[in-house]
């Protein structure tokens, strides 16, 4: 599987900082399906410096890529960090408050093998999600949640934030990207909210979730596979669909399941 497949592909994100070389390993360790080392909200700007010294001085003894969280467009440090973005061990970038498909450009342009994630932070952000999906090199969207909560006024998460979840779903398929990833849960000891807010996101659409510590990250990866109860329903469809002929509607327990049920429990079955 190549980067950019598992990037597509992957359920927990785990945000690491940049100035933090010493967490590097251990956040690769730590089970997650992609680290992202983060040159943005989690360094202060008098140390975006040493963090792309320690950043460059690490990348080529990576065992695996990773994404680098780069500064956003409009910012003075966005310069220095894309001399970073060309190197072999960089998978992907992650582009905060993603708003113009010309700023992707740039980066696709300094990178062309790496995968693009925008992160959609801002209203008008996610006025333009299907256009930033289907920019050349962008892989998925993702959802700055709480950013995104600061900039439209919005207090809580969970129900007030429903409608722009699943705007944001419906744009990555409109852009021919694969399904988002969606933002963090803040409290690092609630293991019930994580559970919850993980369903919640696998509900909406989305196909991963952005962590900010190793804890979560078992969580999120259980979150997103099949239960036992679907992988049960998807093989007795198969199976039942491999007795038909070319797909056509078959009688499963009692109910007609047609095409569509039939590729929805293979999809399962991928998954799992």
């Amino acid at each position: 599987m190549s980067a950019i497949e598992a990037i597509a592909a992957a359920r927990s994100f785990l945000f690491v900082p940049g100035d933090r070389p010493e967490r590097f390993g251990k956040a690769l360790a730590a089970g997650a399906d992609q680290v992202i080392i983060d040159l943005e909200d989690a360094v202060a700007p008098g140390r975006k410096e040493e963090a792309r010294a320690a950043i460059a001085a690490w990348l080529p003894t990576a065992p695996r890529p990773v994404l680098l969280r780069v500064n956003a467009a409009d910012s003075p440090y966005l310069e220095a960090d894309l001399a970073l973005v060309a190197q072999a061990s960089v998978g992907g970038i992650l582009l905060p408050k993603a708003e113009s498909p010309a700023a992707l450009a740039r980066l696709h342009q300094a990178a062309p093998r790496a995968a693009l994630v925008p992160l959609v932070e801002t209203a008008r952000g996610l006025a333009e999600a299907a256009a930033l999906a289907a920019a050349p090199g962008v892989v998925r969207l993702a959802f700055g949640s709480v950013d995104f909560q600061l900039d439209l006024g919005i207090p809580e998460e969970g129900a007030p934030l429903a409608a722009f979840r699943s705007q944001l779903v419906f744009a990555s398929r409109l852009g021919g990207a694969a399904s988002p990833v969606d933002g963090v849960t803040a409290a690092l000891d609630n293991a019930e909210l994580l559970a919850g807010d993980t369903a919640r996101a696998r509900a909406f659409g989305f196909g991963g979730k952005l962590c900010i510590h190793p804890k979560q990250v078992a969580a999120v990866n259980a979150g997103f596979m099949p239960s036992e109860s679907e992988i049960a329903w998807a093989r007795r469809i198969v199976e039942a669909a491999t007795g038909g002929a070319d797909n056509a509607a078959v009688a499963v327990g009692g109910e007609m399941v047609d095409r569509p049920v039939i590729l929805k429990a293979q999809a399962i079955l991928a998954r799992a």
